[in-house]
């Protein structure tokens, strides 16, 4: 009896194991635990951020059992009066974008909500689409440097930096030592710049404006270092095959490494602001949670696929640049949510600064651009470029060959892998141009983190995956195209079918009547005349308009005008259903028939409006053939249909 007693006891607790109640009741305990246990340790910042997921959690689960107990409460309270909301009923549609200001551009989500909860959401592209891929296929590579800075304009080196360097390793054309440190030290500085603005508006979108503002105390210093060297701050066109485009002026190191060190206070003073915040924590912990095997799956790269705990960079991988003579360390957290990404970002730019320093400690002397490169495969005119060099001083860029070879080239930009894959073809324009953009890549897992999340995470999820509209965009309005053409292939192949058949019907009347007549027939036009009926057409369209001076001329001018209307409403008339199918025939049949004979009445109007014999006589002849030719060809055609249904 004990026995047994115990036994459905333990089979009880079993059971009630994994239910919500049974796992608040744990998860309460946990915290118990871990207050006592930071009461003795205050500094264990692990128990601590162990301490404030688990009270999330439990938060979450009590309001899933308060809405459960007010469904099951409406439920018993059905006869009553009450408005209770039922759930997964009348679901409500919100467009959020491309207006919105958080939506880091023109991308349009459609969220399908229950209250607030998400349940559906869709990402709508193509308010940005500029053919960056098609220009390249028109472009040599230099005139299209300008060009890929408008892809992630917030990490311009990088985009330039991938431009070159395809059609380098097409080529083979090797990179001068002091070239490729000072590539390293622009993309790491573009890498800072792209983070900094990613934290930005990301802290804005939580809620959080005061770092808004302070990024840019940085990033204005980083921008003042790129317009010493190139030029421009934003949109730079330094990079250039087989080198830079100049070398650094003079102080510029000193002056980066002054930045180096007080970049390193300002990270810092982030971390304290932000990093420890208990509403930024509240936020972001937990909150868009990918896994290893999900990153895998979707094609993720960059912080999106180093925060789900694999360390996979490609400055590490293919060791492109000089980036293996440098000591750093790949950053990379396992928890996979919001706050990991944001961790590894913030880890991201300290590591640049490390291999900023030290590149610049170490840089080389020697060329910053491959010159002897400018002597090969190059178009040319001998005697015009003469000329312009001699009298005109006018120095063309050069343009190369893009050897007929196909190659894939990635580097790690700060959204992830850029790509291009590249197809030469002899020519200095490519082939194929077709670009792997990363934002474009990372976005697609939105969907699937915004499910089952509240409204507000959406703007969580979506800010810590970093995304620039200028290289995500792709050409989306073509579904809409398509879909308008799909609706107009109904309507237009019976057209295009009647009109085939007409020009067949009159070619072949025109060649019996021929061979009747022993006459070799009219002129064709078209193979084998089978576009004679539209060249009578065009012809009678175009025709002088002879008016008979002693006629009617307004009965005249009519008469034609109701033997075609006639004809047009015959069509109109006859009772369609959906699909163009007749709903009722043998309505339509006698409708057909009295409309169409419309038809002689007209050809009779003009001949007696034109007060001519011959002429009357003519249209009493036209509308004699109307009546004994087509009405009992249409006869006829409608018994073989009607026996054939029937």
């Amino acid at each position: 009896m004990v026995k047994n007693l115990f036994i459905s006891v333990i089979s009880q607790k079993e059971a009630n194991r994994g239910s919500v109640e049974f796992q608040v009741f744990s998860f309460t305990n946990k915290i118990r635990r871990l207050t006592s246990h930071l009461e003795l340790h205050r500094k264990d910042y692990l128990s601590q951020r162990g301490l404030r997921k688990t009270l999330g959690k439990r938060q979450r689960l009590l309001s899933y059992l308060a809405k459960k107990n007010r469904t099951i409460h409406g439920r018993m309270n059905q006869g009553k009066p009450m408005n209770v909301p039922a759930t997964r009923e009348d679901l409500m549609i919100v467009n959020m974008g491309p207006h919105h200001p958080s939506m880091h551009g023109v991308l349009r989500l459609i969220v399908t909500l229950d209250g607030e909860d998400v349940i559906d959401c869709e990402p709508i592209l193509g308010y940005l689409h500029r053919g960056m891929e098609k220009i390249a296929e028109n472009r040599t590579i230099i005139q299209y440097l300008p060009y890929v800075t408008r892809w992630d304009y917030l990490a311009t080196m990088f985009t330039e930096a991938i431009t070159v360097n395809a059609p380098e390793q097409l080529g083979n054309i090797q990179v001068p030592k002091r070239a490729s440190y000072i590539r390293v030290i622009m993309l790491e500085l573009s890498r800072i710049a792209s983070h900094l603005l990613w934290l930005g508006p990301f802290m804005a979108d939580i809620g959080a404006q005061t770092p808004f503002f302070y990024i840019f105390r940085e990033r204005e210093l980083v921008y003042d270092l790129f317009e010493a060297a190139t030029g421009m701050r934003m949109m730079h066109n330094y990079f250039r095959i087989g080198g830079v485009a100049a070398d650094l002026p003079y102080g510029w190191i000193d002056k980066c490494l002054d930045f180096c060190d007080y970049f390193l206070t300002g990270v810092s003073e982030y971390q304290k602001l932000i990093t420890r915040n208990p509403i930024f924590l509240e936020r972001v912990e937990g909150v868009g949670i990918i896994g290893v095997e999900e990153a895998i799956n979707w094609g993720l790269s960059g912080p999106m696929l180093r925060a789900s705990g694999i360390q996979w960079d490609l400055r590490k991988v293919d060791r492109y640049e000089c980036y293996d003579e440098f000591d750093w360390e790949v950053q990379w957290q396992k928890e996979g949510d919001s706050l990991s990404r944001y961790l590894v970002r913030i880890g991201e730019m300290v590591e640049s600064i490390k291999i900023i320093q030290q590149a610049l400690e170490g840089i080389p002397g020697g060329p910053y651009e491959n010159l002897e490169i400018r002597c090969f495969d190059r178009v040319r005119n001998p005697e015009l470029n003469d000329f312009d060099y001699r009298f005109i001083s006018k120095k063309p860029s050069p343009t190369f060959e893009l050897s007929k070879q196909e190659l894939y080239v990635r580097v790690e930009a700060p959204k992830g892998e850029l790509g291009v894959f590249l197809i030469g073809d002899q020519n200095v324009f490519p082939w194929r141009w077709k670009i792997r953009p990363p934002g474009f890549i990372n976005l697609q897992i939105l969907p699937q983190l915004v499910k089952r999340m509240k409204l507000a995470d959406i703007m969580t999820i979506l800010g810590s995956i970093d995304i620039i509209m200028g290289e995500v965009d792709r050409l989306e309005y073509l579904k809409e195209v398509y879909g308008m053409i799909w609706v107009l292939v109904p309507i237009l192949t019976p057209v295009l079918g009647i009109t085939i058949g007409v020009l067949a019907i009159v070619w072949l009347e025109r060649e019996i009547s021929a061979g009747i007549q022993q006459r070799i027939g009219p002129e064709y036009a078209g193979p084998l005349g089978i576009l004679q009926a539209l060249a009578d057409g065009t012809k009678l369209l175009f025709k002088e308009n002879l008016l008979p001076s002693r006629g009617d001329t307004r009965l005249f001018s009519i008469g034609p005008s109701i033997a075609v209307i006639s004809i047009l409403l015959s069509y109109l008339i006859i009772p369609f259903g959906s699909n163009l199918v007749l709903s009722d025939l043998n309505i339509g049949v006698f409708l057909w028939i009295a409309i169409s004979s419309i038809a002689p009445i007209g050809l009779l109007m003009s001949g007696y409006g034109s007060n001519n014999k011959y002429s009357f006589l003519g249209g009493l002849r036209a509308a004699a053939q109307s009546i004994s030719y087509e009405i009992p060809l249409t006869l006829c055609v409608l018994s073989i249909s009607l026996r054939a249904i029937r």
